[in-house]
C-alpha cells in the first residue's frame, strides 16, 4: 500500500496541537494533518483499526510527529511498534517532545527515530522548527519511495 502525503501529529496537549497547526499553515506546508491525542489512538490510526479503517479518510501518513509523554501508550512504545511493522517501518518519525533526558534521546535513536527535537519554548521558535522540518524532511530528504511526503 502506498503512503499518502498526510502527516500524523501525536500530541496530547491542546495548545501544542493548535500552535503546530498554526505553524504548519504559516510555513506553507500543504500536507493534510491528522491528529492523535494519545498513543493508543495513534496505533489505531496507523493500523487502520475501527473508525480509522477508511484509508480514504484516514490515509497512512508519510511522517509522524510523535510526543513521548502520552496517555495509554507512551511515545517510545508507539515508535517501537512502527519500526516493527513491515507496512509502517519506513515512515519518517520525528520525536517532538519536552523531554531532554539523555535516556529518552538514546532510547529513541536505538528504536529507530529519524530525529529527536525538543519542543521550542515559544511560537516563533516553533515556527522556525516547522520551517526547518519542511525544508529538510519535505523538500530535500529522499526517503524510500513508500514514505515520500
Amino acid at each position: 500500500m502506498a503512503m499518502s502525503q498526510t502527516i500524523l501529529l501525536v500530541e496530547d496537549d491542546d495548545n501544542d496541537i493548535l500552535f503546530m497547526k498554526m505553524a504548519m499553515e504559516k510555513s506553507g506546508i500543504p500536507n493534510p494533518l491528522q491528529v492523535a491525542t494519545h498513543g493508543r489512538q495513534a496505533m489505531e490510526y496507523l493500523q487502520g483499526l475501527d473508525k480509522y479503517a477508511n484509508r480514504e479518510t484516514y490515509p497512512l501518513p508519510c511522517m509522524v510527529l510523535l510526543d513521548l509523554k502520552l496517555p495509554y501508550v507512551p511515545g517510545l512504545e508507539v515508535l517501537r511498534r512502527i519500526r516493527q511493522d513491515p507496512v509502517l517501518k519506513d515512515i519518517i518519525v520525528i520525536i517532538l517532545t519536552s523531554s531532554q533526558e539523555a535516556s529518552d534521546v538514546d532510547q529513541a535513536y536505538d528504536i529507530g527515530t529519524n530525529a529527536y527535537v525538543v519542543k521550542p519554548p515559544n511560537i516563533d521558535k516553533l515556527q522556525n522548527l516547522i520551517e526547518a522540518i519542511k525544508v529538510f524532511w519535505l523538500d530535500f530528504n529522499m526517503p524510500p519511495r513508500v514514505a515520500r511526503c
